[in-house]
């Protein structure tokens, strides 16, 4: 039996449907032909929790083998395709092996693959593409640090703030996520992380982020009260900060849940620093390359900041990570400030330069704000029907849906985003938790996804809300069961180590066509290939 999903049960308007040639996904996506995971994953699980450390995560969230994966969709070693709303963590912007980035790595890989720190032809052009990117007066004004991951462009950044500033002290906030490995894991603000790490890194001063949803202490004013505290403590001679050199942020919370704050945090941030003297780090290697919509999240707020922090989707999934700052921040800068042998690889920087081309042409931007804020709109009205949805927020395609055991207390309901998480999974849809209680079902799918499968993961994604709590509308409409399993719940073997799944009652729907979709809930819009 093929699961498939598509519409049946909402009235959409009529859309041409997407033209096949310029699918990047597998057109019929999400099939789950086998309740995963299946007999081939599970030979390929197993010998992971053999061989491998038990420190490995996604294997248990998402429990199935890859085989291949095409735009904004996976196959699984059983013939089982899942659309991606995971995106590799906001790694695949562009989607899985987009043609373009294709094709400039393999025209790369006949020159040179590794080069240490001597200029290449491909160094050359990713450092123009860049150049050109970089947001506000960065624009044609900065200088360039290659680094490896996010992490290490995090402390790389922090490093130049303090040895600019001539003196060590970093705000960072709530909720951050900065990284885990060396000192950076200090700058994160999860005790899990940082209950693992033997480094304790450099000063840092935490500082409440304005959470409209769940405001703390003085970020209950929101940035009134945020800007006041740190007031309080640069000014209070015991508020027991001895100094400050930069302030650390995400312009949209990543990890920590997708928060977005209220339209003047960043400003009033800039401002403050520039009051006091300080620097300001963004950084926006989650949030950064289109995802909000904007080249950067910064230019929402018409913020330029000191240092800037990229990685993620400029490698195109090849490791590389970007710092880049004033040219007049530091005079000079001792040779081997930062070091790494894989650093500026040259495989990463041709894709790196051809992701930097595809997101500024065409008007990819303008179709990922406009796209964004119907799916926003499509979560909010589900939360309507279910109110273990506490909240909707977000920018572009960076959206968060919040689960709470009670509207009113809106106390987190981690088991209920995670539950989620496990029955889109059967129901082939890929879709990730975030937040401190993992109670934050995250949308960060590529930005080139196909309507119609925007359309199908939606479907999905009530499907499952009915399937953990109906409600009485759901009930009077369910169709009949479809597939291998029935309406009890049934729990899959497990592998040893990798536990399996709990498909949930009703775990999809059949539809009759394999085909693409001709109707889609969300506009449609100019094909991705010509992005």
């Amino acid at each position: 039996m093929v699961l498939l999903y598509g519409p049946g049960r909402w009235h959409f308007r009529d859309e041409a449907m997407t033209d096949r040639s310029s699918w990047l996904s597998y057109p019929d996506a999400p099939r789950i032909v086998v309740p995963p995971p299946g007999p081939k994953s599970r030979k390929l699980l197993a010998a992971q929790g053999r061989w491998e450390t038990d420190a490995v995560g996604y294997p248990h969230y998402f429990p199935m083998a890859p085989a291949s994966a095409q735009g904004s969709t996976i196959e699984d070693v059983d013939g089982n395709r899942y659309v991606d709303w995971v995106a590799g963590i906001s790694v695949l912007n562009l989607g899985h092996r987009h043609p373009r980035l294709v094709a400039a790595m393999e025209a790369q890989s006949e020159r040179i693959w590794h080069a240490l720190e001597l200029p290449t032809e491909a160094r050359a052009r990713f450092l123009e593409e860049l150049e050109d990117a970089l947001p506000g007066t960065l624009r044609r004004r900065a200088r360039i640090f290659f680094t490896v991951t996010g992490g290490d462009a995090i402390e790389t950044a922090v490093n130049l703030a303090d040895f600019a500033q001539k003196k060590r002290g970093t705000v960072a906030f709530s909720g951050a996520y900065h990284g885990v490995h060396g000192g950076v894991v200090g700058l994160t603000s999860g005790r899990r992380y940082r209950a693992t790490s033997s480094f304790g890194g450099g000063t840092v001063v935490r500082v409440p982020y304005p959470d409209p949803y769940r405001p703390v202490l003085g970020a209950d004013r929101g940035t009134a009260g945020t800007i006041a505290y740190l007031e309080h403590l640069v000014a209070d001679p015991h508020s027991g900060i001895d100094e400050i050199s930069s302030i650390l942020v995400e312009p949209i919370l990543g990890e920590g849940g997708y928060v977005v704050p209220p339209d003047d945090f960043l400003p009033s941030l800039r401002e403050f620093c520039d009051r006091h003297g300080l620097l300001l780090i963004a950084d926006e290697i989650q949030t950064g390359l289109g995802r909000t919509g904007r080249m950067w999240a910064v230019e929402h707020a018409d913020v330029t900041p000191d240092i800037l922090c990229l990685a993620k989707t400029i490698g195109g999934g090849i490791p590389l990570s970007v710092v880049a700052y004033r040219a007049d921040l530091v005079k000079e800068l001792p040779r081997g400030f930062h070091l790494g042998t894989f650093r500026g690889n040259p495989l990463a920087l041709a894709v790196g330069a051809e992701v930097l081309k595809v997101l500024r042409e065409g008007d990819l931007f303008e179709r990922t704000r406009r796209r964004g804020a119907a799916v926003v709109e499509r979560f909010r009205g589900m939360s309507q029907r279910h109110p273990a949805i506490g909240d909707v927020r977000g920018k572009g395609f960076m959206i968060g849906v919040e689960f709470v055991r009670d509207p009113t207390s809106r106390t987190p309901w981690g088991d209920r985003a995670k539950a989620m998480r496990t029955a889109l999974f059967a129901r082939g849809v890929l879709m990730h938790t975030a937040g401190a209680w993992d109670q934050v079902l995250r949308f960060m799918a590529p930005l080139t996804i196909e309507d119609e499968l925007l359309e199908r993961g939606l479907v999905a994604f009530e499907d499952a809300l009915e399937s953990l709590e109906p409600t009485p509308h759901a009930r009077a409409n369910r169709a009949a069961p479809a597939g291998p399993v029935g309406m009890r719940e049934h729990r899959l073997p497990t592998t040893p180590g990798i536990p399996g799944p709990v498909v949930p009652p009703v775990p999809g729907r059949t539809f009759p066509d394999a085909e693409p979709s001709a109707r889609s809930g969300v506009s449609r819009s100019s094909s991705p290939r010509s992005a």
